[in-house]
């Protein structure tokens, strides 16, 4: 509809309170600090405790952006949950979210998109708001990775962690809000980060529990590959259409997946380091948490003004990827 924009009127996040250091890692694989550190950037992440699942994470995350948008759970018109690790295959992790918040008034469904999860969520929502369908959507990115990955695989166990961030997108001034996006995948690649069983392809058995394949498994030099090229093409392509350059950037918010993608991230777009937002040293790569995570983290340091050009980019599973920029519409 014209005469609004959708903008982010609250923020919220939850972390788990065990954390994982690379020291603890050392422990249980063949691995060091010193080369987690160097090759990732990550010296420690958040762990789920046993009876907490991904809707769980969700529901306080979701609370918390609630309360700092000023609205009550009835007020809620659909929630949309990004995750790779729902609660169960159905129903949908956003229907339990739905239930532990009492969001009776809510239409809910998840959707998978990997780490680009929340970026096609917020563009979901964008697209629901613009419509007039709906006037008050809950996001989430939310995630409990430790429970899928394999703890003897070094190469992938060093590399995630648990955690949730929620928003709320309601109209906003026009103008502001957000007012670029692009998403694509490749499903051609699918196949370089994937949990190959538990699904219908390749129903859990004992012999895919004993083979490991309902763990994560990652080419990584692939997604590296993939990444570095994709995060800093795909942030051009949505500042284009948005019609701003790089240097009208305030603050950029990346997927928290490896410090030396973002570094590269930031070469491309000759973007200084100042004008990035990282926390994935203290919470390894969350998925489709990491953003609203890094969001909400940004702004209660203040890094983010009514106003300010907030570019958020993302790569994930099948493979994926997509960027959004927004122009700040919520007062500090």
């Amino acid at each position: 509809m014209v005469g609004y924009g959708a903008g982010i009127t609250g923020v919220g996040s939850f972390l788990p309170k065990k954390v994982m250091t690379n020291s603890d890692l050392e422990k249980i694989v063949d691995t060091s600090n010193e080369w987690i550190i160097e090759r990732t950037g990550i010296k420690e992440r958040r762990i789920a405790e046993d009876d907490m699942a991904t809707s769980d994470l969700s529901a306080i995350a979701a609370q918390r952006a609630m309360e700092n948008a000023g609205i009550v759970p009835e007020d809620i018109d659909l929630i949309l949950v990004a995750t790779i690790t729902p609660d169960h295959l159905f129903p949908s992790t956003a229907c339990m979210v739905q239930k532990h918040i009492g969001a009776i008034n809510a239409a809910a469904f998840d959707i998978n998109a990997g780490c680009t999860g929340f970026i096609y969520a917020l563009t979901t929502a964008k697209a629901f708001i613009k419509s007039g369908i709906y006037r008050k959507i809950l996001v989430i990115g939310s995630e409990a990775l430790s429970k899928i990955v394999n703890w003897k695989d070094r190469n992938t166990c060093v590399l995630f962690g648990d955690g949730a961030g929620a928003c709320i997108v309601e109209p906003c001034e026009e103008g502001f809000g957000m007012i670029a996006e692009e998403l694509g995948s490749d499903g051609r690649k699918g196949d370089v980060l994937i949990v190959p069983a538990g699904g219908t392809r390749k129903p859990t058995s004992l012999e895919t529990v004993e083979e490991g394949l309902n763990f994560i498994e990652m080419d990584g030099r692939e997604v590296f590959k993939f990444a570095v090229r994709i995060m800093g093409k795909s942030s051009k392509s949505v500042l284009k259409k948005a019609n701003l350059k790089t240097e009208d950037i305030d603050l950029l918010i990346p997927h928290q997946a490896n410090i030396r993608i973002i570094d590269s991230a930031l070469k491309k777009l000759n973007l200084s380091k100042e004008k990035v937002f990282v926390n994935l040293d203290k919470y390894g790569n969350m998925s489709a948490a990491s953003i609203p995570v890094a969001l909400d983290e940004a702004l209660k340091v203040k890094k983010l003004k009514k106003g300010d050009n907030l570019l958020l980019v993302a790569f994930g599973a099948g493979l994926t990827w997509g960027s959004i920029v927004l122009k700040w519409n919520k007062e500090d």
